[in-house]
């Protein structure tokens, strides 16, 4: 007998977005409630639930319909109308002494205090509505030497769930003594931004002061927004004491040679650093000072879609109890998750502790960087699947960015497209990425660093004629890095980009090795070559002013 087809599941959002009044919210029975006082903010709630433990988090957001568990033992939850981040809605208050350092423009967009305040007040009143909230207190930072504290405000059980699993958990000790935080985040993302308020843009509203240590969200439920926000507050602090802020995932081998892999969401950071033969240092956020390289997380936030156990292993095994899964779809009987259906979002994430990956490095600190891999998910499928950088080319590559918006990623993003994103993490970058550019340059140079450039995009031409590169021969070259093999392998230096590369790596074919082997139509290959070659020199002239003349030289030639 035929098996019937499954009844796929799509839940519940927490509630409607912008619900019209408080009175029209759900209100559920209060149990097991603390009195913390959050009364220094102007919250009068009395019924506060801080620093719960998942089980109790799980319970919590059962009751009040903010999620299910899907057979994995995971707490399945929706972020509402907005599935992605909403950098055009992020604004940081322009103020001294911080606006001299701030790189203003499309990426941070100036905000007058009195609107961060407007703004911070309706934050405030909306959760003032709520019968109960939780409070996060944790870390962002594994070194103790340049470590900040973060309070967390929220309304939903699956957001306290989320950081807690991204925050650096604290002992009972550390938490009895906390103190004050150095930032709070005050997430009110159920209630909307009013649009009609100077300097908003939408309902939708991510805002900063560095000066009051506050960050407020409303107008979006999708809980990166806060993960994300830490991260921006780390790349203003920690450039200013000398240490890099890199969005990038990092590893160490079992001789303790360490890899960093910088690049964008969908680029395979996390795939990537998830690697059973090496210890895990994180998965997307860290910091290199001068005694080596620390997490800031104290968890990962992995792509779901298209997620198997065959491929990615570490990965699917950290889906299970304590874990958050967000915008996937499931079958409704047997809790399922179909990892492929993207009905809802093709960013379908989810969050867990760090410890999760088995061979996970706790604390999550290591010693300078051996290898810097920056990630490129190239659209246009020109660039080869490996490259070895010169110093100066390393920071060409590095200020330029280059890859494909992955669909779902931001809200309005369906297909791959084609950006340059400084330092690849434009959107979390507030000083110039000059500034970044230098202090990797430093790092790199004293530590006698090795950068690599690596293409997980496509081969044999872009989207619709040629195919996405296969995870397979990526982690082969990874492990040709990782050994040494590929620093000793013959190369080649390409005509248009310049780069310098490998003819030979273990386990890989060699006939895709060089980019321009692998499409059937040798002249559609140097137009594609040519026009992206142009897009680099095109997007590189804003920071060409504040680049040496040998960072300049280092890009394609035309």
């Amino acid at each position: 007998m035929a098996r019937a087809a499954p009844h796929w599941h799509v839940p519940p959002p927490v509630t409607t977005l912008f619900a019209p009044h408080a009175a029209l919210l759900p209100r559920f029975p209060t149990d097991s409630m603390s009195t913390f006082d959050l009364s220094k903010y102007g919250i009068k709630v009395t019924n506060v639930l801080r620093n719960a433990e998942p089980s109790i988090l799980y319970e919590q957001a059962l009751k009040r319909g903010e999620g299910e568990i899907v057979s994995s033992g995971a707490l399945a939850a929706r972020s509402g109308a907005k599935t992605g981040r909403s950098p055009k809605d992020k604004r940081i208050v322009d103020a001294e002494p911080s606006t001299k350092d701030i790189w203003w423009g499309d990426v941070n967009v100036k905000l007058s205090d009195k609107t961060f305040q407007l703004n911070r007040q309706r934050a405030i009143d909306f959760l003032n509505t709520r019968d109960q909230l939780y409070v996060v207190d944790g870390y962002a930072g594994w070194d103790p030497k340049y470590q900040i504290k973060v309070r967390i405000l929220c309304l939903n059980a699956y957001h306290a769930l989320f950081m807690h699993n991204m925050l650096i958990r604290p002992s009972k000790e550390q938490l009895a003594n906390f103190g004050d935080p150095h930032y709070v985040i005050y997430n009110s993302g159920l209630f909307p931004a009013n649009p009609l308020t100077h300097e908003m843009g939408s309902a939708t509203s991510v805002c900063l002061s560095f000066e009051r240590g506050e960050f407020v969200i409303l107008g979006t439920q999708y809980a990166g927004e806060m993960k994300k926000g830490v991260f921006t507050i780390m790349n203003y602090l920690m450039p200013k004491q000398g240490v890099m802020s890199m969005h990038c995932s990092a590893n160490e081998g079992k001789d303790g040679d360490v890899s960093l892999f910088f690049g964008l969401s969908g680029t395979g950071k996390t795939t990537l650093s998830a690697d059973p033969r090496r210890k895990l240092i994180g998965d997307d956020e860290h910091c290199w000072s001068d005694d080596g390289v620390f997490n800031i997380e104290g968890g990962c936030y992995a792509k779901c879609i298209n997620l198997s156990r065959e491929q990615e292993p570490e990965i699917w095994d950290a889906i299970r109890y304590g874990s958050v899964l967000e915008n996937v779809v499931y079958d409704k009987q047997t809790r399922v998750v179909d990892y492929t259906n993207q009905s809802i979002t093709e960013n379908t994430r989810c969050s867990y502790p760090v410890e999760y990956i088995p061979n996970s490095k706790i604390p999550c600190t290591a010693k300078h960087p051996k290898n810097v891999i920056f990630l490129t998910c190239d659209a246009f499928g020109v660039l080869p699947p490996v490259s070895k950088l010169t110093p100066e080319q390393a920071m060409y590559h590095f200020i330029s960015g280059y890859t494909a918006k992955v669909a779902g990623t931001e809200m309005g993003v369906k297909d791959p497209e084609t950006t340059f994103s400084a330092c690849f993490g434009a959107a979390f970058m507030v000083w110039h990425p000059t500034k970044y550019a230098e202090l990797l340059a430093d790092k790199i140079a004293k530590n006698g660093s090795q950068a690599w450039l690596v293409n997980t995009g496509w081969s044999g031409g872009g989207p619709g004629t040629g195919k996405r590169m296969s995870l397979k021969y990526t982690r082969a070259i990874l492990d040709a890095i990782h050994d040494g093999s590929l620093a000793k392998s013959p190369t080649v230096v390409d005509p248009i980009f310049g780069l310098v590369v490998p003819t030979a790596a273990n386990n890989v074919p060699a006939e895709i090795l060089i980019a321009r082997n692998t499409w059937a139509d040798k002249a559609a290959y140097d137009a594609k070559a040519k026009l992206l070659a142009g897009l680099f020199h095109k997007n590189f002239q804003k920071y060409a002013d504040r680049a040496s003349e040998k960072i300049r030289a280092a890009g394609p030639k035309l």
